[in-house]
């Protein structure tokens, strides 16, 4: 479950012609940021410029049809347009409710009658945060079934790029060399492609070539004949025999011997393989798919691995991104890990706090979908709360730190500020700089007196 955002972090767009009015709620609905409009073109100007927008305050009675409501109608009608999911609450009068269900009727979250109670007014603020942060939660789930496999999750936009050339080269029998980080799910892709080819009901075997000493690499790949060696005790079939008619997966390729490679290359050159003490070929139909995190290229500038051999993987490359340049995936890979370690640890943790949404987020991930997932499984079964917090993932709190929450204090800071520059401009005459200020005459002379200006 996604949390709303704090009242401190939300942006309110505030549509009202009434300078005064909108001077006193702009400081009612702090600690929000207002982004203050007088009419429907500068509104939509605002909201367009605006990043992270997604509520709008609206006075349906707009310039220059104060006296109706066809302008905030407009505008309604246009901020939906922009943003179909943002939630627009109406400011109405007594007398123009029929407007008011109108706006409601093209789309309006709520409506709320003037003079404002503020109380209800935040209350259906905060209903309308939640109820966008669900739907945009939503959305996300539903892009990423749309775009993701089982077993690959990929919203965006570098990783469906991923999934496209997996759907386009699984069917075909080409090498294919997959690069990236370690972590980065190398092994996930190359499952995927043999499930997409046409030998995937035959075996997938996967073998990590930099985890088994070079002595016995050989014998692991190729087989061997009883009595090759010491200890050869029968004959033993080795990698490529087992992946007859199925595909083999060499992990880490760059880490592979120098004798091995030129071993490997006959193999792709003629399908054949000979086990170690033997004398006889033996065919072998394969399909050979490798990964790396090393830069093969480097490596075959620096004569550390063949070039021949290189373009025989190299026949096809994908090359997986790391997590920290996945935009938002980690979230919702976040999300998928929390679904599967509920399941297997019989834990109902409902979702992730603030904190640990933007922890998350913001974190760079060294160790890419690898890092998470462990964390994940930590976290689930650490967790003590409904929610997983930056804590329980052994994150740092991404929590904003403030200077002063005291609001009056720095509300009457910024408006003696503003006061003190309005009137510097309007050399010192009160209706210029209550024109600047956007507030009423009264007002400037009350601001003047209370600030001892």
């Amino acid at each position: 479950m996604i949390v709303p955002p704090q009242p401190e972090s939300q942006t309110v767009l505030l549509v009202e012609d009434d300078p005064g009015l909108r001077s006193q709620m702009q400081w009612a609905l702090a600690p929000r940021q207002v982004l203050p409009c007088a009419s429907r073109e500068e509104a939509l100007k605002s909201f367009r410029a605006a990043k992270n927008c997604n509520i709008a305050l609206l006075d349906l009675g707009l310039p220059p049809d104060r006296d109706g409501a066809s302008e905030g109608l407009a505008a309604l009608a246009e901020i939906l347009e922009v943003s179909p999911r943002s939630k627009v609450i109406v400011l109405s009068g007594n007398s123009d409710r029929a407007n008011a269900v109108r706006a409601a009727g093209m789309g309006a979250f709520d409506f709320i009658s003037k003079p404002v109670d503020i109380d209800v007014l935040t209350l259906i603020l905060d209903r309308a945060a939640r109820m966008h942060a669900l739907e945009e939660e939503n959305a996300l789930l539903r892009e990423f079934t749309k775009r993701s496999s089982p077993s690959l999750v990929c919203g965006s936009r570098r990783m469906a790029e991923v999934q496209r050339m997996i759907e386009r080269v699984g069917p075909r029998h080409v090498s294919v060399l997959i690069q990236g980080e370690s972590g980065t799910g190398k092994e996930v892709v190359a499952r995927l492609l043999h499930e997409q080819s046409p030998s995937r009901s035959g075996r997938f075997v996967a073998i990590n070539c930099a985890s088994i000493p070079e002595h016995l690499l050989e014998s692991e790949l190729f087989g061997h004949e009883k009595g090759a060696f010491t200890g050869a005790a029968k004959q033993t079939l080795g990698k490529f025999e087992l992946a007859n008619n199925g595909t083999l997966f060499l992990d880490e390729i760059g880490d592979m011997p120098l004798a091995l490679q030129a071993k490997l290359l006959r193999f792709l050159q003629n399908r054949e393989i000979e086990r170690v003490g033997g004398r006889t070929t033996i065919n072998v139909n394969v399909r050979v798919l490798s990964a790396t995190n090393k830069p093969l290229e480097e490596l075959v500038q620096a004569r550390q691995f063949r070039e021949d051999l290189y373009y025989r993987l190299n026949e096809v490359s994908i090359r997986l991104p790391p997590l920290r340049e996945r935009e938002r995936d980690a979230t919702a890979l976040a999300y998928h890990f929390l679904n599967i370690n509920n399941r297997v640890n019989g834990r109902s943790i409902r979702g992730f706090s603030q904190d640990a949404l933007a922890a998350i987020a913001s974190y760079t991930w060294p160790g890419n979908v690898r890092e998470l997932e462990n964390r994940l499984k930590r976290a689930v079964v650490m967790a003590e709360g409904t929610l997983i917090t930056a804590a329980d993932l052994d994150l740092a709190s991404q929590k904003a730190e403030y200077r002063n929450l005291n609001l009056k204090l720095e509300t009457g800071k910024l408006e003696q500020v503003l006061l003190q520059e309005a009137l510097a401009a309007a050399g010192g005459n009160i209706s210029q700089a209550a024109k600047l200020m956007g507030v009423s005459r009264p007002y400037v002379y009350n601001l003047k007196r209370q600030t001892g200006l």
